[in-house]
């Protein structure tokens, strides 16, 4: 149970208080906007080191987000106007949303190996069992299905928050950035919960009609 309540607490104290209350504490001590923008990702960054170090192990999943965020504090240092800085955000998220939808050409999409890193919590039999699945139609589907809706969903969040840059005041802009792609992601990670949970139902189902045998309800 406490392995399952700490990523979320994790994500709500590193990921969406943290950036809020630092850039809140820095400004307040007559820190720029800039450099309080940089002190609060401090929370993001030891969110998804924590996550590496607990789980002792550095997959697909580790290395793509731990590589967004090594380019966004690099570019970062780019930057001397807050909303610029605010807009790299919305920017990176627009980058990721299209990765995901290029990966719809290639030989399998993005959500297929973000889902192996959860399935499978790197067991090797389980492992073997994933990787198995990409034969069946209705999987592969399904997986680039998520990976669209991934992509979408990404890509539209980054442009309305880009919009919202120009017409917000930062210090809101601030605890947008650090809410709405919180409640973005959760959403998406539901739906893709909902959506695999739906299809591997009605897989069963059919490998059960094809045997001959009533298909067993979950």
């Amino acid at each position: 149970m406490l392995a399952k309540v700490l990523p979320w607490v994790s994500m709500a104290v590193l990921d969406i208080a943290a950036p809020i209350v630092v850039y809140d504490v820095a400004t307040g001590a007559g820190v720029g906007e800039v450099p309080a923008l940089l002190l609060g990702a401090i929370g993001p960054v030891l969110s998804s080191v924590l996550s590496v170090v607990f789980r002792r192990r550095l997959d697909e999943f580790s290395v793509f987000i731990l590589t967004v965020i090594v380019i966004g504090a690099l570019t970062s240092l780019l930057f001397d106007d807050p909303r610029l800085l605010l807009l790299k955000e919305s920017a990176l998220t627009g980058l990721i949303g299209l990765v995901f939808l290029g990966s719809l050409l290639a030989r399998r999409p993005v959500m297929f190996y973000f889902g192996r890193r959860f399935a499978t919590n790197g067991d090797p039999g389980r492992l073997a069992w994933w990787e198995g699945l990409w034969r069946y139609e209705g999987f592969r589907r399904t997986q680039r299905g998520m990976t669209a809706m991934w992509g979408l969903g990404l890509l539209g969040e980054a442009v309305v928050r880009g919009v919202l840059t120009f017409l917000l005041p930062v210090a809101t802009m601030v605890v947008v950035n650090a809410v709405v792609p919180a409640v973005v992601i959760g959403g998406l990670v539901v739906a893709t919960t909902v959506w695999g949970r739906r299809s591997a139902r009605a897989g069963a189902a059919r490998a059960a009609a094809a045997e001959g045998a009533d298909p067993i309800s979950a």
